[in-house]
């Protein structure tokens, strides 16, 4: 075989190492992306399909076939990630059978207990299964916790919830929060394998010093701040109130509040809740361009 000429060996070797230097493009992200909650072993899709907007007024009053047909959509669109809450008032017995027939292990499933529940702890979230149609719970939440001294007044729940994680009954649990006086606890607190902020880019519906839900502007800075401790300890974190329970009714607004929140880097899914495929359709598009902008 022919020895190359020095031209053709100075030419293949510049064509190599222009190769070698040419930077690999970053794999676009996406909403549907199955992205790790800390450490704690759960993986959901980014983007979550919430059930709870007004308490879950405007999910009820689509009624089963309307609200079946807009989770299916997300569903088909890689929404992977459903949330509900026993404070729902029948909507997690509406997701459930929006979910029916879909493979359990195709999607994450997470609701929230009431603190006020006066019934025995195990007994609930029985109920909790058989109203969701599922043997276990991805994510199961604390729900909305506010006074300072939470992670004493809930030990025997979270003691109970820890006891379904040994029997894989739950495979994470956390809690969700509203006021600044329960979020302080957050990053001190090493029973939390997930929380749940409320965050976007302007405080609307989100933590202030108040122990009841007001119309104050809640603190972005604290908020995400926090987000930021809980998230390096290896907590999961997932955002809430995108469009500000409503809200934001311009898209300036929704994208600013997405935008936010993905660049902040500390928030690994969010869910918001929809009453249309639109909806669905539009945030995805946010999304996905926050994520690669």
């Amino acid at each position: 075989m022919p020895c190359p000429s020095r031209r053709q060996f100075l030419f293949t070797a510049a064509g190599a190492a222009l190769t070698a230097a040419k930077p690999a493009f970053a794999a676009k992200r996406s909403h549907s992306d199955l992205v790790s909650l800390g450490n704690s072993g759960v993986k959901v899709s980014r983007l979550a399909l919430g059930t709870g907007t007004f308490s879950g007024r405007v999910q009820r009053e689509l009624g089963q076939p309307a609200f079946t047909r807009l989770v299916r959509h997300a569903y088909d669109q890689g929404v992977r990630f459903f949330e509900t809450a026993d404070a729902y008032n029948g909507m997690p017995i509406m997701l459930g059978e929006a979910l029916k027939g879909l493979p359990r292990d195709s999607y994450k499933l997470m609701t929230k207990y009431r603190l006020r529940d006066t019934d025995d702890p195990k007994t609930t979230i029985d109920r909790f299964r058989r109203e969701l149609q599922t043997d276990y719970f991805d994510i199961l939440l604390l729900h909305c916790v506010r006074s300072p001294k939470w992670p004493e007044d809930t030990l025997k729940l979270q003691d109970t919830f820890s006891e379904a994680k040994q029997k894989k009954v739950v495979l994470s649990h956390g809690a969700s929060v509203h006021g600044l006086q329960g979020l302080r606890q957050f990053p001190a607190n090493k029973w939390l394998d997930v929380a749940l902020f409320r965050t976007n880019h302007a405080g609307i519906k989100m933590d202030s010093m108040a122990l009841t839900d007001t119309e104050d502007i809640g603190s972005v800075d604290e908020v995400f701040s926090t987000a930021k401790a809980v998230h390096s300890r290896g907590v999961g974190v997932l955002g809430m109130k995108l469009i500000g329970e409503g809200r934001f009714t311009t898209p300036e607004d929704r994208e600013k509040a997405m935008q936010k929140v993905f660049k902040s880097g500390v928030v690994d899914a969010v869910t918001i809740g929809f009453k249309s495929t639109a909806e669905v359709d539009e945030a995805i598009e946010r999304m996905n361009r926050a994520l690669n902008s």
